[in-house]
């Protein structure tokens, strides 16, 4: 190498642009701070909506969950139980919930039953 060459990556040692972060001992891990879902402080004004959506995703449909207001552990939690009782896959997108299929009379009763009022959306 020559005077004016930096090393930036090594095998041996990984990146050396960044600083090296502190390796924690063997049989400790770095736990992540675990925060209640707060609650829902109106559930009737949330504005949820369930739309139908097949662009993009090859002819497939999908039914979006938006205007839920939960965290991400709260988002995560509901989507498993939803994704369960329908027997389907999701995921959560942006804040949505993004379940298989067209679900979405289903994903209304389910919802209510739960506490939150939603509305469809779209056509």
């Amino acid at each position: 190498m020559g005077e004016n060459d930096r090393l930036v990556y090594s095998t041996e040692q990984g990146s050396l642009d960044k600083p090296m972060q502190k390796k924690l001992p063997a049989g400790k891990k770095k736990g992540k701070q675990t925060v209640a879902a707060p609650a829902i402080k109106n559930p009737n004004k949330q504005g949820v909506r369930i739309r139908r959506e097949s662009k993009g995703r090859g002819g497939k449909t999908v039914c979006i969950v938006d205007g839920l207001q939960l965290n991400d552990d709260g988002l995560k939690a509901l989507l498993k139980t939803l994704k369960a009782q329908l027997g389907t896959g999701g995921a959560v997108k942006d804040g949505c919930l993004e379940i298989q299929g067209d679900h979405r009379d289903k994903l209304l009763q389910l919802l209510d039953k739960g506490g939150i009022k939603a509305k469809l959306a779209g056509g």
